[in-house]
């Protein structure tokens, strides 16, 4: 196990949110010892002092000692990510380092760049967050910079929604349930819903999400590996060789977008002033550091077919949205109608649905059965909640990082295949193919077509 980190960006909401707090997770569940050499990485002229009390401010009031030990065991170097120079004297010390880019996909290219120059020791490893590049030629660079840095395994592109305990139970569930794989097919299945729709806003993110917009920030990559688990084979095993060649089937079997296809099968749109709850949104294009001439979008939809025999002719409809009504973060998996009801009365059985419940972690199953009096349909659900999951999603990503598991990472000729799915929409909404549509925040989104 590696116990020296570095985190370049150190300063960034990501690091504030996600990778301190699941630092002390670690440490609270015995993974991480007093050991761990912490550097922190960032452009502000601070001392390391200064960064703790940020870190503790950002942690807040409750901070248990865990915490307060992570805290307590970081030291800040102010560095340009992009100065050789600079990045090597922050990175000096014996033995390996975790090198984690919590920075803008923009400068990723540059960062790895500065690392050859700095050097790595024999043994070390590198962590970036999506999206792995801007496009598709850009993730094909910056998987050959990555390539004369660290073998790929050693390279751990992060995409935290895999290790999320539900989506973990997309597998359980298919895989350790005989009932369900002799229905998992598009003989049975219609249509899989791949949702992720927020209430938050933007909530201080324009930095970063105005240069990237729902499609790249949501649907290229966190959705695209969901659909990857509800559509793969079955593994050999899930080591990281056997499940993610099963995730590169799923994805190079994606049927192709024509141009005609971009159009009418993907929805682009961004939100106006709205109330959600007791708050008062603005129109994105109004938000603190929009600019409104990118014609960012705030809501995206796009429509895949998988053309293997499992499931031709099923669809799979990938969306996500900010400022909506109501959260809606779930895997829909949606079953064909019966061909025949028996009941005379002309009623009809509304289609079952498998509900793989992301936040918070659910599982439901919705049927049909009759109430009172006889012969009318009622429906029924059944439902089941998990248990907590013992580390938070970034906890187990920066465990694996730390002991060189890279199952649940992005291998390199994956994240260019995810690319390949989404760019005929990338090029049908740059040339304005698709029109930029309209909600209220706090609404369901731009009106059903």
């Amino acid at each position: 196990m590696i116990t020296r980190l570095a985190v370049l960006g150190a300063t960034g909401d990501l690091t504030a949110r996600f990778l301190l707090p699941a630092l002390a997770a670690l440490r609270g569940a015995g993974h991480l010892g007093d050991g761990l050499d912490l550097v922190c990485a960032g452009r502000q002229d601070w001392s390391t002092a200064r960064y703790r009390e940020w870190a503790a401010d950002r942690l807040g009031p409750a901070r248990s000692e865990d915490a307060e030990a992570v805290v307590a065991s970081a030291r800040y170097v102010r560095c340009d990510v992009t100065d050789p120079a600079e990045v090597a004297a922050a990175l000096d010390g014996d033995g390996p380092v975790a090198v984690y880019l919590a920075l803008p996909p923009a400068v990723f290219p540059a960062a790895v760049v500065a690392l050859h120059g700095a050097g790595l020791p024999e043994g070390s490893r590198i962590a970036l967050e999506k999206p792995f590049g801007e496009d598709l030629a850009g993730a094909r660079e910056l998987n050959r910079l990555l390539a004369r840095l660290v073998p790929e395994e050693a390279v751990f592109r992060v995409d935290h929604f895999l290790a999320m305990t539900t989506v973990q139970n997309v597998l359980g569930s298919r895989l350790a349930n005989r009932v369900l794989e002799p229905l998992w097919n598009s003989t049975h299945i219609a249509e899989i819903e791949i949702v992720w729709d927020e209430s938050l806003a933007l909530e201080g993110r324009a930095g970063y999400y105005d240069h990237v917009g729902a499609l790249k920030d949501m649907i290229q990559n966190h959705l695209l590996q969901l659909m990857c688990l509800v559509a793969m084979e079955p593994p050999i095993t899930l080591g990281e060789r056997d499940l993610r060649d099963r995730k590169v089937d799923v994805l190079r079997s994606v049927r192709p977008l024509t141009e005609e296809d971009a159009v009418r099968r993907s929805r682009r749109a961004r939100y106006l002033p709205g109330r959600i709850g007791d708050r008062d949104i603005p129109a994105y294009a109004d938000e603190e550091g929009v600019d409104p001439g990118r014609l960012t979008e705030t809501f995206a939809e796009v429509e895949l077919e998988i053309d293997n025999w499992r499931w031709a002719g099923c669809v799979f409809r990938l969306r996500s949205g900010k400022a909506l009504g109501t959260n809606r973060k779930e895997v829909a998996v949606r079953f064909r109608s019966v061909p025949h009801l028996p009941f005379g009365h002309g009623e009809t059985a509304l289609p079952n649905v498998l509900r793989f419940q992301l936040e918070p972690e659910g599982l439901t199953l919705d049927l049909t059965g009759t109430g009172s009096p006889a012969h009318e349909f009622t429906p029924l659900t059944l439902t089941a909640r998990m248990d907590p999951p013992p580390l938070p999603a970034y906890g187990r990503v920066l465990l694996d990082v730390l002991t060189g598991d890279p199952a649940l990472s992005i291998r390199a000729d994956e994240a260019e295949e995810a690319w390949r799915v989404v760019e005929p929409v990338l090029a049908a909404w740059r040339e304005d193919r698709v029109p930029l549509e309209e909600y209220p925040a706090g609404s369901d989104g731009p009106p059903a077509r």
